[in-house]
């Protein structure tokens, strides 16, 4: 498999560390292009990528095109680049947020309806390689295609296959939830504060206890209730605790959240 990237930013760049690291990709099978050359250069040097002159030549050189751009510029960058997708047979891999297979499609005019199109929704963790996200093909996709790239998203933490319907959920707990679960951990460190420990100690506990805390659920295959249950003593600190965010409402909050965060992404994805 050859695979390009149009876009090299950050999230392009993770991803294009992480399938070459993981032995996913040769080096000399990944080709990048992007507006502001210095990232593609950038990767070429750190990582020994190959560097397009242009997108439509990149389009001609690799099997796989991940468009890593922003939505906005969508609609400039693909329609001139849709007879070439269409002749090569490439597979189509987007990582834009709010940018529905069916816009994908429309952009690409006469060739959107037999064009294998997979959308993908990383989050921001694949810079540490700790990444997890959503893949959905579009009818023309076949299974082995979507297998794919779930494989390359791997390369960067975890992804599942997910029906695009639920993108928007998928969304609210893992594309905008590492921000909330950095709040968590920023509040945890500033109650410490106000107990008389210094900040960063405290987010360094704070964030350590959280990532332990995950890996729990993932390997333990219990629920977290139970799990809650069995830190939980009888008349201890951790129910004294557990009480104090119940009266803050801390589970209805949280669920608030995720509802306000698909409700915007659906208005979104509307309005695109």
């Amino acid at each position: 498999m050859t695979i390009g990237f149009i876009g090299a930013g950050t999230m392009a760049s993770a991803i294009v560390a992480g399938i070459i690291e993981r032995g996913v990709v040769a080096p000399d099978h990944v080709v990048v292009h992007d507006p502001h050359g210095g990232a593609s250069a950038a990767l070429a040097a750190s990582l020994g990528v190959r560097v397009a002159d242009s997108n439509e030549a990149l389009v001609d050189a690799v099997d796989t095109v991940v468009l890593a751009i922003k939505p906005q510029v969508f609609s400039e960058v693909l329609p001139p680049l849709a007879s070439a997708l269409a002749e090569n047979g490439t597979l189509v891999v987007s990582i834009a947020a709010g940018t529905s297979l069916a816009r994908i499609a429309s952009l690409l005019g006469e060739h959107g309806a037999a064009q294998p199109v997979v959308r993908v929704m990383p989050n921001v963790n694949a810079q540490i390689g700790a990444g997890m996200a959503a893949v959905a093909g579009n009818s023309v996709a076949s299974e082995a295609q979507v297998a794919e790239v779930i494989d390359l998203f791997r390369a960067v933490g975890d992804a599942i296959e997910l029906p695009e319907s639920s993108f928007s959920t998928f969304t609210a707990i893992a594309g905008s939830a590492p921000a909330y679960a950095f709040l968590f951990i920023d509040a945890l460190a500033r109650g410490a504060l106000k107990a008389g420990m210094p900040k960063a100690l405290a987010t360094r506990i704070a964030a350590q206890t959280v990532l332990g805390s995950a890996q729990m659920i993932l390997e333990s295959g219990e629920h977290p209730w139970t799990l809650v249950d069995k830190v939980c003593s009888p008349g201890g600190t951790t129910i004294a605790g557990l009480m104090a965010l119940e009266d803050g409402g801390f589970v209805s909050t949280v669920v608030d959240s995720v509802s306000a965060t698909i409700e915007r992404d659906l208005e979104l994805g509307a309005g695109s």
